[in-house]
């Protein structure tokens, strides 16, 4: 993983799987939560539903080259914490 390029792990399944905030993921996740900024993104970030962390979780999946798991992310069982935390990490990372 190349933390420099807003890359961390998450664990689904018991296997390491990579998150990835591409320019393809933020412009997906703009879109999904209806944000028409980094602003309003930001803001918007600060509370999030399931079904944000959803679309946010599956963005960044297809940003770590996870497509196939990134298709079945409302099927997966996994901790909205730990997803919430790999999620913010992924974000921290790519400002840092």
């Amino acid at each position: 993983l190349n933390p420099a390029r807003g890359e961390t792990a998450i664990e689904i399944d018991g296997a390491p799987r990579k998150l990835c905030l591409t320019l393809g993921a933020l412009a997906e996740i703009e879109h999904a939560l209806g944000c028409a900024s980094l602003k309003d993104l930001s803001v918007r970030l600060k509370t999030v539903s399931a079904q944000d962390l959803i679309k946010l979780l599956a963005a960044l999946l297809r940003g770590g080259g996870e497509h196939r798991l990134a298709a079945t992310v409302p099927d997966l069982t996994i901790d909205p914490h730990m997803a919430l935390k790999a999620i913010l990490t992924c974000f921290g990372r790519s400002v840092e």
